[in-house]
C-alpha cells in the first residue's frame, strides 16, 4: 500500500507538472499571435489616418482647382457636393440591396414567399432553414357599425313651445 501511494503522488506531481508547461506554452503562443496582431492594427489605424489626410488633400485640390473659375463659395460648395455624393454611394455599396433593386426584389419575394408558407429551395452556399409553421389567413377585419341613435327619446320629457 505504502509503495501505492507513493506512485499516486508522483502520478500527480506530473500531471501538475504536465499542466504548468501546458499553462506556460499557450500563453506563450497567445502572446505572440496577439503581438502580431496588435502590430496588423496598429497599421490599419495608420493608413487609415493618412488616407483620411490625403482625401483631404484632394478635396482641397478640387476646391482651389474650382476657385479658378468660381468664386471661393461656390467651388467650395461644389466640392462638397461632390464629397457628399461619394459618401452617399460608398454607403450605399455597404448596405444590403433595398427593395427596388434587381437583388432586392429576390429578396422580397423569398420574404414573401416564406410568409405565405412555401419552403425555401436550399441552393449552393445558402443556409438551409427550418420551414415556417402554416399561419391560417386572418379573416377580413369589419369595422363595427355604430349604434342608430334616434334623435327623440320617447321615455323622455316632451317639451313643446
Amino acid at each position: 500500500m505504502d509503495r501505492m501511494d507513493h506512485l499516486q503522488h508522483l502520478d500527480k506531481h506530473l500531471v501538475d507538472e504536465l499542466a504548468q508547461v501546458a499553462r506556460e506554452t499557450i500563453r506563450d503562443e497567445l502572446r505572440q499571435q496577439t503581438r502580431k496582431q496588435r502590430r496588423k492594427a496598429t497599421l490599419y489605424a495608420a493608413s487609415g489616418a493618412v488616407a483620411l489626410y490625403a482625401g483631404a488633400a484632394v478635396a482641397l485640390a478640387v476646391g482651389l482647382a474650382l476657385a479658378l473659375v468660381l468664386p471661393g463659395w461656390a467651388a467650395a460648395l461644389v466640392t462638397a457636393a461632390i464629397l457628399g455624393a461619394v459618401a452617399y454611394l460608398l454607403r450605399g455599396a455597404a448596405r444590403p440591396h433595398a427593395p427596388g433593386t434587381p437583388h432586392g426584389r429576390a429578396e422580397l419575394t423569398a420574404d414573401q414567399d416564406r410568409a405565405q408558407g412555401a419552403v425555401p429551395q436550399a441552393g449552393p452556399g445558402s443556409a438551409a432553414y427550418p420551414p415556417a409553421p402554416p399561419v391560417p389567413p386572418a379573416p377580413p377585419v369589419t369595422p363595427p357599425r355604430p349604434e342608430r341613435i334616434d334623435p327623440v327619446d320617447p321615455g323622455g320629457p316632451h317639451h313643446r313651445a
